[in-house]
């Protein structure tokens, strides 16, 4: 591990080769698990000076406010990195379903011993 960055009280994200951290997005008030992303410099200067979730899209290779088009931002509480400062962690105020199908949390499915994937609730989570 990179020790300066373990120690650091200075924000020194480490992009990965295609410049991007894994953005792990989790509901504030719940905790429940939303969404996971990717996110590039500007997608981090962007979310930190308005207060809203932005994304890099890797399949449209393009910025994203999420919830630009349905509504259903993402508000900014808190921004945490982890120790070796590769993933972040936001966590966030839901202005709607996260979930691009309408569910809350993009992770609605278990995956089964057998391969077999089981829809959870929008409540169970869990």
């Amino acid at each position: 591990m990179d020790q300066q960055r373990d120690t650091a009280d200075r924000f020194l994200p480490r992009f990965d080769a295609a410049g991007l951290v894994t953005a792990i997005v989790t509901d504030a008030e719940t905790g429940v698990l939303l969404m996971v992303a990717h996110m590039n410099a500007e997608a981090i200067e962007r979310t930190q000076a308005t207060g809203q979730a932005h994304f890099w899209s890797r399949s449209r290779s393009a910025l994203w406010r999420k919830g630009e088009t349905s509504g259903n931002g993402l508000t900014l509480v808190e921004m945490r990195v982890d120790c070796d400062q590769d993933a972040l962690l936001l966590r966030v105020t839901p202005a709607g379903p996260a979930c691009h199908t309408g569910r809350r949390s993009c992770f609605y499915r278990r995956v089964e011993a057998d391969g077999a994937l089981t829809f959870l609730d929008d409540d169970a989570q869990s």
